[in-house]
């Protein structure tokens, strides 16, 4: 049976470009379909831009190993082929001193995840790094930064095309069927055979599966959307570091992120949703004030702006537990050269590199090279 393509990757996202990249720069050929007209255009251009550091995530987690170890190569990557990015730090916060005990919990979970370079800051000494902060006690993150995340995206883009490989943009993804040692897919009319057929559509990735042949519907989980809004002022950044409030069961909060220019963004709330829409709803604001407010009481009156929304694919409602990443290989179910990745939120930019060569791992022929 002769192929088209060996690896067709679906979704041009932050973790379906580097998917691609880590096959091509093992010289594997590889075509990636992207339904709209440019890479990153949704999940990936609509986030914080932060490198977290693998501090809140279940312990034996995918997030929590693949975030840390993602978080290493992000870094060597920035450095070696010069993505703008800032390892600035993060400081959590606790507003109060009922809070401070939550802080030692983080710590002791961040270590746990491999994370061993948190240390406890008194009220003071956050001031003293902070001057416009007000906390009871903070813990410091120096290994969370901040990165161009389309500079980032436009670098893998080059190393999949420098190996000959291509990106078929306003390519949505129509079927595929299993045939043998491989797949026929079909894209704008189009037929094409590859062996290994790489789901990363984020958050069309339930919507692609179920267009796949032969895959049974309980191996897709379910999806929920949670929507952020992000606001940010007319005004220089009080803040050098990034400002997490201690997270609750819903959401890290609202903090303070910086992107490489220094502006400030406060972000993201949670709304709980039911269709994607970017649309910004500059009334969200009014609930920032108080939330930011509590570790920054000098926010004046009436200075928040609309700045974007973003969407998360989760794999858990407001009522239920934190779901970790599902990526499901052919012990899952039971598909040869057929990965789906479900779920893909944060820390999802930090952790791409190493998913990718997880995802890698899974495919048959790559695994016998």
């Amino acid at each position: 049976m002769s192929f088209d393509v060996e690896n067709i990757v679906i979704g041009a996202g932050v973790i379906g470009l580097a998917i691609a990249r880590e096959l091509s720069v093992a010289g594997k050929d590889v075509l990636v379909l992207e339904k709209n007209s440019h890479f990153g255009e949704e999940t990936s251009s609509r986030n914080s831009e932060v490198i977290h550091a693998g501090i809140y995530y279940a312990n034996d987690s995918l997030k929590a190993k693949f975030c840390v170890e993602g978080k290493a190569l992000l870094y060597k990557y920035c450095t070696d082929y010069s993505v703008p990015h800032a390892r600035i730090g993060k400081l959590i916060v606790a507003t109060n001193k009922d809070e401070l005990h939550i802080l030692e919990g983080i710590k002791h979970k961040a270590e746990n995840n491999g994370v061993h370079d948190l240390s406890f800051l008194t009220a003071q000494e956050a001031h003293a790094i902070e001057p416009a902060l007000n906390c009871s006690g903070a813990l410091l993150s120096p290994s969370t930064g901040i990165i161009d995340t389309h500079q980032y995206m436009l670098s893998l883009v080059g190393e999949i095309e420098n190996s000959g490989n291509f990106i078929a943009y306003n390519a949505p993804f129509d079927s595929a069927s299993a045939i043998e040692n491989g797949f026929r897919v079909n894209s704008n009319g189009n037929e094409i055979k590859c062996k290994h057929l790489i789901n990363a559509a984020g958050l069309d990735a339930q919507t692609v599966a179920r267009k796949i042949e032969d895959l049974a519907p309980h191996f897709i989980p379910k999806q929920f959307l949670a929507k952020g809004s992000y606001f940010t002022m007319n005004a220089p950044s009080p803040f050098t570091h990034l400002i997490y409030p201690v997270p609750n069961t819903a959401s890290l909060g609202i903090h303070v992120t910086l992107d490489m220019a220094g502006q400030i963004r406060f972000g993201p709330d949670q709304e709980w949703v039911e269709t994607i829409d970017y649309e910004m709803d500059a009334d969200r604001g009014d609930a920032f004030y108080d939330a930011i407010r509590k570790y920054y009481p000098l926010l004046p009156d009436d200075v928040l702006i609309p700045a974007y929304t973003g969407i998360r694919p989760k794999l858990q409602n407001a009522s239920s537990g934190v779901k970790d990443f599902l990526i499901s290989g052919q012990d899952h179910h039971g598909i040869s050269g057929l990965v789906n990745l479900f779920g893909m939120e944060s820390p999802g930019l930090t952790s791409s590199l190493s998913i990718a060569k997880y995802v890698c791992a899974l495919l048959p022929s790559i695994q016998q090279n």
